[in-house]
């Protein structure tokens, strides 16, 4: 049988190993705490609703033996206390078998999760980060060098996840074609961070660069990890650099650093500096081969991964593309893109309540806050990611389409009025902490980025106008 060794990718699994621990860490943390206010027995959208409406084979989960809030908050703790252990490299020193154990134990309990929890956990980067943790199950422990098939196979995920980025932009909005795109991304994106302001003022030209640095990051980079060496460590690396771009221009939760985790498969060792090499690679002399019943294991998952790919790249050849999607119930093998359509304009839903017994065009209203999301013009857009603030994210969807919100929206504002703790911890200032609001409404807002003379004059951030209502004030029946 030929050699599965790579020896020379050390460093390569040490990044991938340690960066996807950490990861997961975070998405465990996320998912201990909020998952139980979103998607938990009393959720906004109850899991238990979802376990009984699809089998196990549709929606693959441990959670199908029982559901409840504390077998979940149990199941997160579990979570993240293994990926710990995995950021400081304790299970890879055990035998390869425990190894193994410890990165199934992972994706099955993440896998477990995000099955069940509904529009909440509907990201596309949910299925990257299963993806990326089903691969790592074959990566090996300290003791064995690392198999080439799987270095390839994170390799072959990034370019999934680049080039889907990149065509789904190239067959969507005009702007892409036209390099003006960038011209308002920054601003009506998802979630600002403290530098996307500055961003969103860069000169015209500097947004055309932009765009034709995306396309080239995401349409010809991408072949580059398939190449031979040296080209496929510079490759990486260039792409590596366009990724942190854009970590620094916004907020995508953990979607930038799984995809910066798989692009090190692509980076050889002698491609790092020496001093690092020196400090952090271990003795290569001293890596035993993998074992046969390994190797076995390791060709099993090649061919897994060859036959499924079919789907995904049947998808990348559709002028219908899909953007995020997974062909099989256990998401091993999908199809990722981003940014299809730029808005050309921000709208965000206010959310007010009013202690006020009756109603009229003097009553006072105060407004709730969000973590992420903008809501006060003064208040500068958080660093967030790679947190992921699940309800911040689904409230920017609201405006495109009621239909983002159907399910959950119009609960969401019966707890307020109930004053729910559990909801209300997800929000940044409760405007009624000593009773809850009699009334509650949300009002709909476009919003845009000030302008350097307005920031100067005002020190506001975002400048705001009210655009209607877009629901109508609400209160409980029975409430007086």
């Amino acid at each position: 049988m030929p050699s599965l060794a790579a020896p020379d990718y050390q460093l390569a699994r040490l990044a991938i190993e340690r960066g996807l621990g950490l990861l997961y860490l975070v998405a465990f943390v996320v998912a201990a705490r909020q998952f139980p206010a979103l998607s938990g027995e009393r959720g906004l959208e109850p899991a238990p609703r979802i376990l009984g409406a699809r089998t196990f084979w549709q929606a693959p989960s441990v959670f199908h033996l029982g559901y409840s809030d504390g077998r979940l908050r149990r199941a997160a703790w579990i979570g993240a206390g293994l990926a710990a252990l995995i950021v400081i490299g304790l299970p890879q020193r055990g035998p390869l078998p425990v190894t193994m154990l410890a990165w199934f134990v992972l994706w099955a309990l993440y896998l477990s999760i995000i099955n069940i929890g509904g529009t909440f956990y509907g990201f596309g980067w949910e299925t990257l980060l299963c993806e990326a943790g089903f691969l790592a199950i074959f990566l090996g422990n300290a003791g064995t060098a690392p198999p080439w098939p799987v270095l390839f196979g994170f390799r072959w995920l990034a370019f999934r996840v680049e080039f889907g980025a990149g065509l789904i932009k190239l067959r969507g909005d005009p702007c892409w074609r036209r390099l003006t795109c960038m011209e308002w991304h920054h601003e009506t994106q998802p979630m600002p961070n403290p530098l996307s302001w500055f961003f969103h003022h860069l000169p015209r030209p500097i947004h055309r660069l932009e765009v034709v640095g995306n396309f080239v990051a995401q349409l010809v980079l991408p072949f580059g990890l398939l190449l031979p060496q040296p080209l496929a460590s510079g490759a990486a690396l260039l792409l590596i650099g366009s990724q942190l771009y854009l970590v620094v221009s916004g907020n995508y939760a953990w979607l930038n650093w799984v995809t910066i985790v798989a692009l090190c498969a692509g980076i050889r060792d002698d491609a790092v500096p020496r001093a690092v090499r020196d400090l952090l690679g271990p003795n290569a002399a001293r890596l035993a081969q993998p074992a046969a019943w390994f190797a076995v294991m390791v060709g099993g998952l090649a061919l897994l991964v060859v036959t499924l790919s079919y789907g995904p790249v049947r998808n990348l050849a559709s002028r219908r593309q899909a953007m995020n999607a997974s062909f099989d119930p256990f998401r091993l093998v999908n199809t990722y893109g981003a940014f299809g359509t730029v808005g050309r304009e921000r709208y965000e839903v206010i959310v007010e309540g009013t202690d006020a017994e009756t109603i009229g065009p003097d009553t006072s209203w105060r407004e709730y806050e969000f973590k992420g999301k903008p809501g006060d013009p003064r208040r500068l857009p958080p660093q967030v990611a790679p947190y992921h603030l699940r309800l911040d994210w689904l409230m920017w969807f609201l405006p495109l389409s009621p239909f983002y919100g159907e399910s959950w929206f119009v609960p969401f504002l019966i707890r307020l009025l109930q004053d729910d703790r559990a909801i209300l911890r997800l929000l940044r200032r409760n405007p009624f902490p000593d009773r809850p609001p009699v009334w509650i409404r949300a009002r709909l807002f476009r919003y845009r980025f000030s302008s350097w003379p307005e920031w100067r004059r005002t020190g506001a951030w975002w400048t705001r106008d009210e655009a209607g209502p877009f629901v109508q004030p609400l209160r409980l029946r029975g409430s007086s």
